[in-house]
């Protein structure tokens, strides 16, 4: 193992500049959700360029290669590519180069990691099939169900093992290999309510949509408080109302954008129960017609997910080689964010899945945000998230060193 070690530590240290580049360009060039044309294009290239048979276009914007090296296990991994409609506040010198996006959840991260992880493939021996994803729309919740239902397992084979990495607001160096639930189910509803629309002074004339939304917001609220077992976890956020454009006309429609977060699909129910409910009755107490009921559209979701346990506890013992002991943390409670990638798994629903969540804060910043009483110096999806590019080499590393264990070359 400790050849093992030092060929990949050789591989990914002459890499190191290279990777750090990829990462800053990418970063400074964030893309939404299907929209991620550029960031697979420089998937795409790399990754031909190590002789990888690459396809593009599936889902969209999807990437697939696929290393043939001879008989042996077949393993999948998996970078996610989107960014957010977040404006970054990092103040760095290779921050987004677009005042509306920004990647702040470490999906640039998780690109670069694989990239550096593929030269460690390309360079290295072992046996079997690699297939890797670069995967579109994980923040819509959907990129990973595009990419299954547009023909993934028809240009790759399905997998005997699966690996994600992500990154996590912790010290580099530090990473979380826990078995079992992991991340919770999610739903993201679009939820319209139509109205008649009408002059601002003379409300009585019209049936205000902007009121009927107001309402539901805060009606929402007694579904968990007073429908959802005290001990069932449920997550229940309105993140956006959108309606009207003038200040004196009450517009016919309103839009809510909702997301769910739930464990038990029994809760998932009573959310989804008790969002219609309210919604309708909102609706008919100021008299709309059958016909101009709420529309509820689903817009994306995830069961929850779930790291096989053996395949977990195989990848943590060899990441304590590569880390230290006190480093891959084993044990930890679920949260509440959510994940699509477990959906690439498409028909194959018992094919293991290890998801590994990776340090990326600086050290001395944690430490200083644990001195002030702060859980995190930052979070996912907050305008000031970073990744410490001390990261960049270690999360290749990691990759690869679970990559060519799973190929059966540790």
């Amino acid at each position: 193992m400790t050849e093992r070690l030092e060929e990949i530590d050789r591989i990914v240290a002459a890499d190191t500049p290279r990777l750090i580049e990829v990462f800053k360009d990418l970063h400074r060039n964030p893309e939404l959700g299907f929209a991620e044309v550029r960031t697979a294009g420089i998937v795409a290239q790399a990754l031909t360029d190590l002789g990888f048979t690459v396809t593009t276009g599936i889902g969209q914007t999807g990437v697939v290669a696929v290393l043939e090296r001879g008989r042996g296990p077949v393993v999948m991994y998996r970078a996610d590519m989107d960014a957010l409609a977040v404006h970054e506040t990092s103040g760095l010198d290779w921050a987004s180069h677009d005042p509306a996006l920004g990647h702040v959840c470490g999906h640039d991260a998780h690109v670069t990691w694989m990239l550096g992880m593929a030269k460690v493939l390309a360079e290295s021996t072992w046996s079997g099939t690699a297939v890797l994803i670069g995967q579109p729309a994980e923040e819509l919740i959907s990129g990973a169900q595009a990419m299954v239902d547009d023909g993934l397992y028809a240009v790759a084979p399905p997998p005997d093992s699966f690996v994600a990495l992500h990154t996590a607001p912790v010290p580099v160096g530090m990473v979380a290999a826990v078995a079992g639930e992991r991340l919770a189910g999610t739903d993201q509803l679009d939820i319209v309510f139509h109205g008649v629309g009408g002059h601002g002074s003379m409300p009585q004339l019209a049936k205000d949509p902007v009121l009927m939304a107001a309402q539901a917001v805060v009606g929402f609220q007694s579904i968990i408080s007073r429908t959802i077992a005290p001990d069932d976890t449920a997550v229940l956020t309105v993140s956006s109302i959108q309606a009207g454009s003038a200040y004196n006309v009450i517009p016919d429609r309103a839009l809510l954008k909702v997301n769910l977060r739930w464990f038990n699909p029994q809760v998932r129910e009573q959310l989804l129960t008790g969002i219609r409910a309210i919604s309708e009755g909102i609706a008919r107490s100021v008299g709309m017609p059958d016909e101009l009921m709420p529309v509820i559209t689903m817009a994306g979701g995830s069961t929850p997910l779930v790291n096989d346990a053996a395949l977990t506890a195989r990848l943590a013992a060899t990441l304590r080689g590569v880390l230290g002991e006190p480093n891959v943390i084993t044990d930890l409670p679920a949260v509440t964010g959510s994940e699509d990638c477990h959906l690439l798994k498409g028909p194959h629903h018992d094919i293991p899945l290890a998801y590994l969540m990776v340090g990326v804060a600086d050290p001395q910043v944690y430490a200083d945000a644990a001195a002030q009483g702060r859980l995190f110096p930052y979070s996912p999806h907050s305008p000031d998230y970073v990744v410490d590019l001390a990261a960049i080499p270690l999360g290749a590393r990691i990759a690869g060193r679970a990559m060519l264990e799973l190929l059966g070359a540790g």
